[in-house]
């Protein structure tokens, strides 16, 4: 046979040791991040469950989901073992960089005026006072006619000729 015959089955062959070999290195380290828990440490299952660890044993590890109640979950269903801060930012919502100084922010824009006690003043929209009267009062007597004419509409009274009530 010739080289150039057994290259591609040489290729083929050293593609999969290399990917079987990425593999166990993952598995052995997965296992010594299990075998590296305490107790008081914060885990993430692989249901994406965050808890505490409260005991280690052989094959199971006792995990505090919330406080005072434990569950009993087998050292695979571990996913990942977190640091006390990510830990603490994901469950408690404890974030040190978002913390602030006492800083107080605005809920308007008036910060951005740059004199913030300044009283603001109001906007003309271009329309006239007396014209604004005029039209509240137009409104009004019209509001009053239609009123009027429910109330009479009601009662029967104000009816023309063709709208005779039959009893």
């Amino acid at each position: 046979m010739d080289l150039i015959t057994l290259l591609p089955f040489i290729v083929l062959i050293g593609a999969m040791f290399l990917m079987t070999r990425s593999a166990k290195k993952k598995q052995a380290a997965a296992a010594q991040m299990r075998n590296d828990m305490q107790p008081g440490t914060g885990v993430r299952t692989i249901g994406g469950m965050y808890a505490t660890v409260k005991e280690v044993h052989d094959d199971t590890v006792l995990l505090e989901v919330a406080p005072g109640v434990h569950a009993v979950y087998a050292k695979n269903a571990i996913g990942a073992v977190l640091d006390d801060a990510e830990y603490n930012r994901i469950v408690h919502g404890d974030d040190p960089e978002l913390d602030t100084d006492g800083t107080v922010v605005p809920d308007d824009a008036s910060s951005l005026t740059g004199d913030g006690d300044a009283e603001v003043a109001k906007i003309d929209l271009g329309k006239d006072g007396a014209a604004d009267d005029a039209e509240k009062t137009e409104d009004a007597t019209a509001k009053d006619v239609r009123a009027t004419e429910d109330v009479k509409d009601a009662k029967g009274e104000g009816k023309t000729d063709g709208d005779a009530d039959s009893k």
